[in-house]
């Protein structure tokens, strides 16, 4: 088998980590707690619904006694509470959280094997299974307010057009169909609404139940009791009602929460990809006898046997055989590294070629993948600041709007206190909060993501939801894994050396024909670049291979050696003159292989990871964007130097781990960097998610595509600068609608009280649905702008 020169990264010696190494042995366990000692809490959360959701959690936490610290994730649903061992415990906990409103779901069964990953697994079942209901019932209540909702609009919105619309049995049946609106699909809102009124608080709910019930309560009472609003100035015996404003808004509101609600489902996919790579069964030696128990019953010192093809169990250390074993999992180095005596192998891994037997050395927790399922974990659960505008605004607005409304109510009541004063000021009081409506703000935001992230799968890029987007807006350092990433991930011939200076396609035909027996992908990669340069292979004998070192066959009655100068020279043959070439090879990237023929050094060939060809233009339009562009990679520092020279980036951080890459995404951080992270193989999960934005390249794990929030899922890192653009374009939409939401209560909520009353200006609770239905309109209409994104250069 192929051996890299000394200098390109190597298959049998991995290069030395620079940072965090994730498979070394966790820290020796502290001793017994103390009753203050601190414990950590990790649990998910039902029922929150928006940025004040998450205040109110983390308040009613950090309430209990003991509590030293209390953070909720509103994307991941999950609290992250700091405690003091014996004061409280989870049970306290959970009875804060159902005191506040919201609901803990119950925790799995203990397992008594593999604690640790079965734990992480369980809790990840259990957070999805939470998301699918509430997944389930947001897409019933949808559908059926939007059945309730239609014809609602028909017969609202007719003016005439229709005749019995606007008659007795016309109201009536809008009276039915809202109703069933409001107390069916709506409940959800007036019962959050009511819960966050009993903690002195306000949010999106409390303005979906104020605007919901205000239009639906007047219009209930100007169809049982119309003779309240018979008087003059007013609509006369049969006012306008609001039914269809009810039903739109619970509508629409639905819409967004279950969009919402299905971009954060797939989180907890990334702990069940991860843990998928550990095979259920391993075979355990007992003596020479093979017996397949558990993996979660292997112990430390038990004996594996590993076939080609199977993935390996556990950590173990290689007692008997040899092998490749493919670590891209791990490192994200594209080719296999060769397994010999003595050499570790981590579970998760895939062998290749060769039988190993091998002796555990870790289990459970302290295993490399438990450590990076907990990577992952923790990046997902730690916070980031995203700002929730509307969410924000809305606690604020709510006892505003509420106030305007009352006093509007009484100082018209009090101009004219007789039944007609009554009931204009009834009508001043519901016009202001019919114009407070919150269909515009709750539109601005997801009417803009639903857009923005349907152009993106139509260019490929998927997207999940909007904290992903406003973080992707702001980014301003991205991070680039390499192998997969900025390069091909499969080696390929590159050079052919014929040290006589002649054809050489002679060269290379005896070299692939030698190789053809081997399974190894260097020599893959030499035998599909032969028959593609239209090179015809020869029959070979007498293969013979040494791991990590060479190999011999016999082509044409002539032997041929292929390897490393150390092995060549073991068999006699000098390299010596072609080592400064080999050395200038490795410097830009490739993997030389020397070649001898009956005995002479005859030259040699070089393979190398590519990169592709949208990784430069990617490069330069991140540049041109702002961007600081920087390498991360697991390869050794002299080869990733050569592809970032290649690709005009200045910046590398090599020789890394996956905990190496999740301490980069911190240290950059810290820094006060937006830092998005991009990359393609399991190695890069944890540093995805750590990162203010993951991206993932499509072609790559489906464990890295579902721990970022960004998939690439073709185009490759050529769509990079696109999904940054949009993100930015999403974004600068988001903020106009928001701008419009606001801007009709601010002109329109004081000509709704009657503040122009003077000047004949006057807002009607008919015209205040119309300007609350022109800012829905405008907010839609701005959104769909957003398809255009990437249809003209």
């Amino acid at each position: 088998m192929l051996l890299p020169h000394t200098e390109p990264p190597s298959r049998m010696n991995a290069a030395p980590p620079t940072s965090i190494d994730p498979v070394a042995p966790s820290p020796p366990p502290s001793s017994p707690s103390s009753p203050s000692s601190p414990e950590v809490a990790d649990f998910p959360v039902e029922g929150m619904t928006c940025a004040a959701c998450v205040r109110r959690v983390e308040k009613a936490l950090s309430k209990v006694e003991g509590v030293q610290e209390a953070t909720v994730n509103f994307a991941t649903q999950r609290a992250h509470v700091t405690f003091a061992k014996g004061v409280a415990d989870l049970a306290v906990l959970a009875r804060a959280v159902e005191d506040a409103g919201y609901g803990v779901p119950a925790p799995p069964p203990p397992t008594a094997a593999s604690p640790t990953t079965a734990s992480q697994a369980a809790s990840a079942d259990a957070v999805e299974a939470a998301s699918d209901r509430e997944l389930q019932a947001l897409r019933r209540d949808l559908i059926l307010a939007a059945a309730l909702t239609v014809p609602l609009l028909v017969l609202g919105m007719s003016h005439g057009a229709i005749p019995f619309a606007d008659g007795p049995i016309g109201r009536l049946v809008q009276l039915v169909l809202a109703t069933a609106v409001m107390f069916g699909p709506g409940r959800r809102f007036l019962r959050l609404a009511w819960s966050a009124l009993r903690h002195r608080a306000a949010d999106m709910n409390t303005l979906v139940a104020i605007g919901t019930l205000a239009s639906y309560g007047y219009s209930v009472v100007g169809t049982v009791a119309p003779e309240l609003f018979a008087h003059a100035g007013a609509h006369g015996a049969r006012p306008h009602v609001y039914f269809e404003a009810a039903g739109a808004i619970i509508s629409f509101v639905l819409l967004g929460k279950w969009l919402e609600t299905r971009s954060r489902r797939r989180l907890s996919d990334a702990v069940r990809g991860l843990m998928s790579l550990v095979p259920e069964v391993a075979h355990r030696l007992e003596g020479e006898a093979e017996a397949d128990v558990s993996t979660e019953r292997l112990a430390v010192g038990d004996r594996l046997a590993i076939r080609p093809g199977e993935r390996v169990p556990i950590d173990a250390v290689v007692e008997r055989g040899a092998s490749s074993v493919d670590e891209s999992m791990l490192t994200g180095e594209s080719m296999p590294v060769d397994k010999l005596p003595g050499a570790t192998v981590t579970g998760g891994t895939l062998n290749q070629t060769g039988a190993l037997v091998a002796r555990v050395t870790r289990v459970g927790k302290d295993t490399a993948l438990a450590r990076i399922v907990q990577a992952v974990e923790q990046a997902q659960g730690s916070r980031a600041p995203i700002a929730r505008l509307a969410d924000v605004v809305s606690s604020i607005f709510v006892p505003i709007v509420v106030g305007i409304a009352l006093v509007t109510f009484l100082v018209w009541l009090a101009l004219d206190p007789t039944a007609s004063g009554l009931s204009t000021a009834v009508e001043r009081f519901v016009a202001v909060l019919v114009i407070a409506c919150p269909c515009a703000l709750g539109l601005a935001t997801p009417a803009a993501v639903a857009v923005g992230t349907g152009r993106g799968a139509e260019l490929g890029i998927l997207i999940r939801g909007g904290a992903a987007l406003e973080a992707a807006s702001r980014v301003d350092s991205v991070l680039l894994d390499k192998t997969g990433t900025l390069t091909t991930g499969k080696p390929e011939l590159t050079d052919i050396l014929d040290r006589a200076e002649q054809d050489s396609a002679s060269l290379l035909a005896l070299v692939a024909s030698a190789e053809a027996s081997s399974e190894h992908p260097v020599a893959r990669a030499i035998v599909d670049g032969a028959r593609a340069r239209g090179v015809a292979l020869e029959p070979s004998g007498g293969f013979a291979s040494e791991p990590g070192q060479g190999i011999r066959a016999t082509v044409g009655g002539r032997t041929i050696l292929v390897g490393t100068s150390a092995w060549l020279k073991r068999a006699g043959v000098d390299a010596a003159p072609l080592e400064a070439t080999a050395d200038r090879l490795a410097g830009a990237g490739r993997t030389p292989s020397f070649v001898a023929v009956e005995g002479e050094l005859a030259g040699l060939v070089a393979v190398a990871d590519r990169p592709t060809p949208e990784a430069r233009e990617a490069v330069k339009a991140l540049r041109q964007m702002g961007i600081e562009v920087t390498m991360l990679t697991g390869d050794r520092r002299a080869t990733a130097l050569a592809i970032a020279a290649e690709l005009g980036i200045d910046r590398v951080v090599a020789e890394v781990l996956p905990g190496g890459k999740a301490q980069v995404v911190a240290e950059e951080r810290e820094r006060g960097r937006i830092v998005a992270m991009v990359g393609d193989g399991l190695n890069d999960a944890p540093a995805l998610a750590a990162a203010h934005v993951g991206i993932a390249v499509g072609t790559g794990t489906d464990v890295a595509v579902a721990a970022a929030d960004v998939a690439l899922m073709r185009g490759g890192i050529g769509q990079l600068p696109n999904a940054l653009l949009l993100a930015r374009r999403t974004l600068r939409t988001i903020r106009q609608n928001l701008f419009w939401a606001f801007v009709y209560n601010v002109i329109g909520i004081p000509i709704a009280a009657g503040v122009l009353a003077s000047t004949g200006w006057l807002l009607s609770p008919v015209i205040a649905s119309a300007a609350m239905s022109l800012s829905s309109v405008s907010v839609l209409l701005n959104s769909l702008r957003v398809r255009r994104f990437g249809r003209r250069s």
